[in-house]
């Protein structure tokens, strides 16, 4: 078996190269090769610098992802990281690719450091609840100062060579030829006997204690109410930089490391992590191939058609936008442009590359033009019958072979297969607005839907750098039928004596950007509203109705876009309740003689989270959703469930699934069909599983 860490000495410099593909992931066994390669090093004689560098396509990009909330076995980072500081010859990493996360902490070790242009380096940690565990806090704010240091971590963002260099982290950038000019750098280092330069030595960013006093002051009044405990620690741990000796703080970094991997935060973001790279593994994708996507058509040139086409237009692929009218052509054209317009002047993308994505966009009032493109997906009004009837029509002008999509949020896919002659072919890919920067996609596949025209679901989010979640068919899919559940578990309490304010101001305090009315106000009641009454009339007569917001929409209050919702908006201040709003709310429990009571924040959020868990049991439960995870992903990227959540099905794990059922049981009297468990809580329990269990691996 080939070695994880290889080790060459020539001309007096030993380069130690790290092979561990794909990523070069820092495993225990790699460790263990780099302790032993540093040691040998360090103690031959014919050995005068050294260089640290890495095999395949990058430095090491991180921590092996299975040992994340494990203990690690011995030599730790931080354990190869100070032996590489402790050389008594010069160390040098040479960086290509991303040197992330703990691969960033070797380098950082290093005493020089060489880099490729295009190399890319950063501390993003923070993203799975922890903080950097190598030394990264103590080492990183000794070269920068503390305000740089604190943005790397905090935010997570990585940065270009160029801006490390800029920053003194990198002492070299170069073009190309890494592995010669590193070996030339560590020879000119033995011929000018240049000496180690530890990093725990540098003094450089601790220069004017003031200003680094200043900065970790500033950060951590930006922090204070972040709900992720390492972001805080991060503030401590580059304080303790300045103000203890270097050991002390990086005894301090280990504590606070181990402190928040422990945590429901730490815990949450690796389930997030991980569910968000499963959602591809699905069984009855196994050998399926994707079809080729080179062209696709926009069937309505409205706001959801135009971002789609920007998003695809993005992805290199030629676009065809369809609409009825030149007019509607051209307010979707303008969208488009506008979109990049704002992108080259705010410096994120170039004239040049705005232009070319805009020379593959082609608009036409003629359908027969997409005869020949690869996928169309019509983005038409929620209506069933104008859909059935796009889709009768592109199957008689599309070519054999081509997909027909629908990005639907709600109607059944498999009934508008049944307008065509090819319902193996058809398809949703549910996009979330605004779809050109939103990351999700659900894929939902009909009860004919070909193996291969679902994987190409999965390819074409690759392609557009989204994420793909396979959903069955079924009214409103996996997101829209959570996010009715929460919405209705809120109009329940809002009937029973909370308010809209208070809902929202709990589900912000739990994690939530924005509360429940708040997104209501925002997007517009009337969308609620239409689905609302499609409910009222295939609904059970015996079950709960609250009809408050239909009331709203009755006197013309949508949100926003009204000025008027659950509230006023326009206010200099912000929005503030709508009184007659809560009027309504009054005469409705009036009208059903509800006698107010209180809630409070921990009731309501229960309510809300048990609720959405509930119905992911079911959706399970129907086969309209693959794995719990599935859930937590369509959630937490389409629509905002805090990430350092999980997600509501990993929440319902960590309260507890019997706490959950029994709390289910407890609001049947409010609305027994509603609140009536899955069958899914019994048999988990029964056998003593979670709904993690059920995630595979």
């Amino acid at each position: 078996m080939k070695a994880k860490v290889e080790y060459d000495v020539t001309d007096g410099v030993a380069v130690i190269s790290i092979s561990n593909p794909p990523v070069n992931a820092l495993s225990d066994e790699v460790r263990q090769g780099l302790f032993d390669a540093f040691e040998r090093a360090d103690a031959d004689d014919h050995v005068g610098a050294i260089v640290l560098s890495a095999k395949g396509r990058t430095f090491p990009a991180g921590a092996d992802a299975r040992e994340f909330g494990r203990p690690r076995a011995a030599p730790t980072l931080a354990d190869v990281c100070a032996r590489i500081e402790a050389c008594q010859k010069p160390v040098l990493a040479a960086i290509h690719g991303h040197a992330l996360g703990s691969g960033f902490e070797l380098a950082l070790a290093c005493h020089y450091r060489i880099a490729l242009q295009d190399a890319t380096l950063g501390l993003p940690e923070v993203n799975l609840g922890v903080l950097p565990g190598g030394g990264g806090t103590q080492r990183l704010p000794r070269i920068t100062g503390a305000n740089a240091a604190l943005d790397l971590m905090i935010t997570g963002k990585p940065i270009t060579a160029q801006r490390g260099g800029d920053l003194g982290l990198i002492d070299k950038v170069i073009q190309k030829n890494l592995d010669r000019a590193a070996r030339l750098s560590a020879g000119n280092m033995i011929a000018q006997n240049s000496p180690p330069r530890p990093t725990c030595s540098r003094d450089d960013g601790l220069s004017n204690p003031g200003a680094y006093t200043q900065a970790v002051n500033s950060w951590r009044t930006r922090v204070k109410g972040n709900f992720v405990p390492s972001v805080r620690a991060i503030v401590d741990c580059v304080e303790a930089a300045l103000l203890l000796p270097f050991d002390a703080g990086i005894a301090l970094e280990r504590k606070c490391f181990d402190d928040c991997e422990t945590g429901d935060e730490a815990t949450a973001l690796r389930h997030a992590f991980f569910a968000e790279r499963r959602t591809a593994k699905l069984a009855e994708l196994e050998g399926a191939t994707p079809r080729s996507i080179s062209s696709i058509g926009i069937m309505g040139a409205g706001g959801m058609g135009a971002d789609i086409a920007t998003a695809c237009l993005d992805a290199g692929l030629l676009v065809i936008i369809v609409d009825s009218d030149d007019d509607g052509l051209a307010r979707g054209g303008q969208r488009i442009k506008d979109i990049y317009e704002k992108s080259v002047s705010k410096g994120r993308m170039g004239q040049a590359a705005a232009a070319d994505r805009l020379s593959r966009l082609r608009g036409t009032t003629d359908v027969t033009s997409l005869s020949k493109v690869d996928l169309v997906i019509e983005t038409m009004s929620e209506d069933a019958a104008v859909k059935h009837d796009v889709f009768a029509q592109l199957d008689k002008i599309m070519r054999p072979g081509a997909i027909l999509a629908t990005n639907t949020s709600h109607l059944d896919s498999d009934a508008l297969a049944a307008a065509t002659s090819r319902p193996q072919d058809v398809v949703g890919y549910h996009f979330f607005a605004p779809a050109h920067i939103t990351k999700l996609i659900e894929v939902v596949v009909g009860d004919q839907t070909h193996r291969d025209v679902a994987a190409t679901g999965f390819a074409l989010a690759a392609m557009l750098g989204k994420v793909a979640v396979r959903a069955g068919a079924s009214d409103g899919f996996i997101g829209n039928r959570v996010l009715a559940a929460y919405r209705q578990a809120a109009d329940f309490m809002l009937e029973d004596g909370a308010n809209p304010a208070q809902i929202d101001g709990a589900m912000r305090a739990y994690g939530f950007a924005l509360g429940p009315y708040q997104v209501l106000d925002m997007t517009g009641l009337d969308t609620a509203w239409k689905r609302g009454k499609h409910y009222q009339a295939t609904c059970d007569r015996e079950e709960r109705y609250v009809a408050i917001r239909d009331r709203m929409c009755d006197e013309g209050w949508l949100g926003q876009k009204t000025g008027r919702g659950f509230y006023v908006h326009g206010h200099a201040l912000g929005p503030v309740e709508n009184d007659d709003a809560l009027g309504i709310i009054e005469d409705e429990r009036r009208r059903k003689s509800i006698i107010p009571r209180p809630f409070t924040d921990d009731d309501i959020r229960a309510r809300c989270l048990n609720a959405m868990a509930n119905e992911g049991a079911r959706l399970l439960d129907e086969g309209v959703a693959s794995r719990p995870s599935d859930i937590d992903v369509v959630m937490m990227y389409g629509y905002g469930f805090p990430r350092f959540r999980g997600g509501p099905m990993m929440s319902a794990d960590q309260r507890g699934l019997l706490a959950v059922r029994n709390a289910l049981k407890s609001y049947q009297p409010d609305a027994p069909d509603f609140w009536t468990p899955s069958r899914l809580f019994d048999e988990l329990i029964k056998n003593g599983r979670h709904f993690s269990d059920l995630n595979g691996g």
